[in-house]
């Protein structure tokens, strides 16, 4: 006679251990994000690989624990990140038209941040990137394991 405690055991061991990575893994992997969006617009990487890295720092916690609860670490739902990261990204392009030069020119600012450097339009418009891969890739992956 076979005793199934010992693999209930271990699943449940597996889950904490899970959980346990996945909470010092989100905010590194979320502070690692934005480090990239940062350095961006001026190596490689910005807001399209930062909001993928985000995304999946979510997506790791949904694994970790449900969707529901990834959901409740957001003030609103992913899904209207698309519209307000759109949103930033047309107006960081369309701020040079006002100045009279072309549409998506960088306009830099003179004074310099501390961390960052100059910043520019180009930053916004990452951002504005940034905000709309989180809120894309969320949208899709957290609705469809919703549906299982």
């Amino acid at each position: 006679m076979k005793n199934n405690k010992p693999k209930h055991n271990i699943k449940k061991l597996d889950a904490t251990i899970l959980r346990t990575a996945t909470n010092y893994l989100l905010p590194l992997l979320l502070l690692f994000s934005l480090f990239v969006l940062l350095r961006g617009h001026y190596l490689s990487g910005g807001g399209f690989v930062g909001g993928l890295i985000a995304s999946i720092a979510f997506v790791l916690h949904s694994f970790a624990y449900t969707t529901r609860r990834t959901l409740r670490l957001f003030q609103v739902p992913p899904r209207t990140l698309i519209p307000i990261g759109l949103t930033l990204s047309f107006i960081s392009g369309f701020l040079p038209v006002l100045l009279g030069q072309p549409f998506m020119t960088g306009v830099w600012f003179a004074d310099k941040v501390a961390v960052i450097g100059s910043v520019g339009t180009a930053l916004f418009f990452d951002i504005g990137v940034y905000l709309v891969v989180i809120g894309v890739v969320l949208t899709i992956l957290l609705t469809i394991s919703e549906s299982d």
